[in-house]
């Protein structure tokens, strides 16, 4: 594990990904995502979820019953007083969140997702979203805005070759 802050990462980012932070719940549009694509860190850009398994927990975090294979480390945390099994990404060491076992099938867990918000006035900016989707068979579009701890890459362009 490379554990190499990114420079551009905001103090937000940073708070969450690598001092233990949280949001708070129901602050993230990467709740209410559903175009398809993968989730990828924030901080090094490794993909760390498909949008096929994210899932509305009612939680208030962003959450998916599947991560893709070898993508994080595991450590026990007990911040709140309990034992909770907490998710970094294993190629930065940044924190995403925590595992519960109240999931659905086939996994029955919940990757309990940080999906960190700045409020701007009035308006609600996500952090580090990244979205490529495409206009045309021959054309990209790139939208992205820089404070999250997960970005999601839209699959469209790849799906209409």
């Amino acid at each position: 594990m490379t554990k190499k802050i990114n420079p551009n990462l905001t103090s937000e980012q940073k708070l969450v990904l690598f001092e233990d932070g949280t949001e708070p719940p129901n602050t993230s549009e990467l709740n209410h995502e559903k175009r398809e694509g993968s989730f990828h860190c924030a901080n090094c850009g490794e993909k760390l979820f498909d949008s096929n398994t994210k899932y509305e927990s009612g939680s208030g975090w962003p959450s998916f019953y599947q991560s893709l294979p070898d993508v994080f480390e595991t450590k026990t945390d007990h911040l709140l007083g309990y034992a909770r099994t907490e998710y970094h990404c294993k190629k930065c060491g940044g924190h995403h969140g925590h595992i519960f076992e109240d999931g659905p099938n086939p996994t029955g867990k919940r990757y309990c997702n940080n999906g960190v918000k700045k409020i701007c006035g009035m308006v609600l900016l996500p952090f580090a979203f990244l979205i490529i989707s495409s206009i045309a068979p021959s054309t990209v579009e790139i939208s992205i805005s820089l404070y999250s701890t997960l970005f999601l890459v839209n699959n469209l362009f790849a799906a209409s070759q």
